[in-house]
């Protein structure tokens, strides 16, 4: 009697959780189907006019287009402003729409306004899932066609992929921040201008200690390579320094040179002069000193020039000397910030990582493994008539709505005891108990 009694509770249980699911599934279907415009759809809003004298439509653009529902549930329009779509529909939205348009215009007729959906607000798939994120939604979307977009429920195999693809991904973090503190630490060493780099600690581990040594061997080959390419731009910009010195050294020698051939002109060109007002000598005498002593004078001007150019190239060469040392601290500064900014965001990427592995495999060990007897459960969170969202319970057949957020759950079903209906069943009725007392008698 009490097996029976148990076989009816659970056949009960059963009945109602499928009547009220058929229930759920009615009522989604029916809302679909019924084209309430839910927060976030996009629309799309066309507003033509029949223009008597083209004899043709004539589309309004500046009114049409693509909106969004608000989160509050109105369309934002130009000409006629925000309109609550409450419980419309498209058909009763472009009602409305053409309603206020021949109030605000002042139009004899409205004009022919349809409205149309462009983009459902997608559902969101979370809990116990493979792939859990937002879907796109269609119209007659069930729950279980979302169960099958996001992956199907979360298997043990998932788990695995899972776990190994987040070692890698911490391993990769790992290796960048090793990269980076060994590049932060050439970088001081550059800023130092210290001949040696100070590198890290490197992990322990045979694999490591192989990538850590050849990551600072490259850091040093950068070092030197840097090193010597300032070093050889410093001798470069000596080196012009000092043949600018030499070249001065040269023009201020043949300065001299010309202040004695001017001066020995000036005295040849003084006696000339003498000569030629006494009559011995002839006057193109004296003009060819006059341009030899013009000619000695301009070559003078261009050595003096040239040695002005020499002391100007001078001066840019220290300059540029000077400022050689400074441009390379300006670059490594900027470098070793920039560095330690990715450093950062490396350690706070690996501290995610990390917290990822750990939540990955504590939930491993809940998931179920093949052939392992499970429970799932449905529930759908959605925003009933005042805005408030509401969770309940569903099946796989019902059918969603756009917006709805369906949280899968399974539990592991422990397997089915045999023992307490046994023991009903050998156990002695109070018949066959007082029978037994009768025949004891």
């Amino acid at each position: 009697m009490a097996v029976h009694c148990t076989i009816q509770l659970s056949r009960f249980r059963k009945v109602l959780a499928v009547g009220v699911a058929f229930a759920v599934g009615w009522t989604s279907l029916a809302s679909a189907e019924n084209g309430e415009l839910a927060p976030q759809t996009k629309l799309r809003l066309t507003v033509v006019q029949w223009m008597p004298t083209k004899g043709e439509y004539q589309q309004w653009g500046a009114l049409g287009g693509e909106f969004i529902v608000s989160q509050a549930g109105t369309v934002l329009l130009p000409v006629i402003g925000s309109i609550p779509v409450g419980n419309l529909s498209t058909s009763g939205l472009a009602e409305e729409i053409a309603t206020r348009l021949q109030s605000k215009i002042g139009l004899v007729n409205k004009p022919d306004t349809t409205v149309e959906i462009v983009e459902y607000p997608p559902v969101y798939v979370v809990g116990d899932v493979t792939k859990p994120g937002q879907y796109q939604f269609r119209l007659g979307m069930t729950v279980l066609q979302a169960l099958a977009l996001s992956g199907g429920e979360l298997r043990s195999d998932a788990h695995s992929q899972d776990e190994i693809k987040l070692v890698g991904e911490l391993k990769g973090v790992d290796d960048d921040i090793l990269r980076c503190m060994a590049r932060i630490a050439r970088l001081e060493a550059e800023m130092s201008g210290t001949t040696e780099i100070k590198f890290p600690q490197p992990p322990l581990g045979n694999s490591e200690s192989r990538a850590a040594a050849e990551i600072f061997g490259q850091e040093k080959i950068i070092f030197s390579a840097r090193a010597n390419a300032l070093d050889r731009q410093t001798k470069s910009l000596s080196e012009l320094r000092d043949l600018l010195d030499a070249e001065i050294n040269v023009l201020q020698e043949k300065i001299k040179g010309a202040d004695l051939n001017i001066k020995s002109a000036e005295d040849e060109l003084v006696g000339v002069k003498v000569l030629v007002d006494k009559g011995v000598a002839i006057v193109s005498r004296r003009s060819d000193l006059e341009r030899a002593l013009a000619g000695f004078r301009a070559d003078r001007l261009d050595q003096v020039t040239a040695i002005m150019r020499a002391r100007q190239g001078i001066t840019e060469a220290t300059r540029s000397l000077e400022g050689l040392r400074d441009q390379q601290q300006t670059d490594v500064a900027t470098e070793l910030q920039k560095e330690q900014a990715n450093l950062d965001q490396l350690r706070l990427k690996r501290d995610v990582a990390q917290r990822l592995l750990l939540d990955t495999l504590a939930s491993a060990s809940n998931a179920p493994r093949p052939g392992e007897p499970t429970l799932i459960e449905f529930s759908v969170t959605r925003q009933d008539g005042s805005g408030e969202p509401k969770q309940i319970q569903v099946s796989e057949a019902t059918t969603l709505l756009p917006g709805d957020v369906l949280k899968v759950t399974y539990n592991k079903q422990a397997p089915a005891s045999s023992e307490p209906a046994a023991a009903s069943l050998n156990a002695p009725s109070a018949n066959d108990t007082k029978s037994e007392q009768a025949r004891s008698q």
